[in-house]
């Protein structure tokens, strides 16, 4: 069997730390990690980060200069065994209910046909707040697969509801979708 492809999505939470985890883990496991992160992540952690852990070119920006002629939302998506998004915002959550094409990190997900695995993390009252819920049930219903979020110590420093899943499941969870 050939090496499966994941696109990795990060997103602007505070849990993007855990993005260097879960390349570790993924990469572990046999998997080439390629990382797509939202222009407003990088205010958490460092494209240099990713790409010296996923030691693939981290993408970030719809249209930046490529170095090869390629359609990078394309390219990424037919590249991808599947996509997934951890940690998710309710922003990110919501643009992909939305349909909406308006980043890198969303684009591609429209164009792909691979599976799509989030992983969300955001404070509880974003988590259990109704649109987010809709928005949550409105991707499940179109075949999209969810991973916690989890009980746990959130940013603010209150506990709830709100808190990435562990890796360790996050990884289970992509070798389950991809066997």
């Amino acid at each position: 069997m050939s090496k499966k492809e994941i696109v990795l999505g990060v997103t602007a939470s505070i849990a993007a730390y855990k993005a260097c985890e879960i390349i570790r883990s993924l990469k572990e496991e046999g998997f080439g990690v390629t990382v797509i992160m939202t222009e407003e992540a990088g205010e958490f952690i460092t494209p240099l980060t990713l790409a010296s852990l996923s030691r693939n070119k981290v993408y970030s920006r719809m249209f930046s200069d490529p170095e090869d002629w390629e359609i990078e939302h394309i390219s990424l998506a037919d590249k991808a065994d599947l996509i997934l998004i951890a940690p998710a915002t309710a922003n990110i959550i919501a643009k992909l209910a939305c349909g909406l094409g308006d980043d890198l990190l969303c684009s591609c997900v429209l164009a792909a046909g691979a599976p799509v695995l989030i992983a969300p993390a955001m404070n509880f009252n974003m988590f259990r707040h109704k649109l987010t819920q809709e928005n949550i049930a409105k991707l499940k219903k179109i075949g999209y697969k969810f991973i916690g979020p989890q009980k746990g110590k959130l940013a603010d420093g209150r506990i709830g509801i709100g808190h990435l899943a562990d890796v360790e499941e996050i990884v289970e969870e992509v070798k389950k979708i991809l066997k």
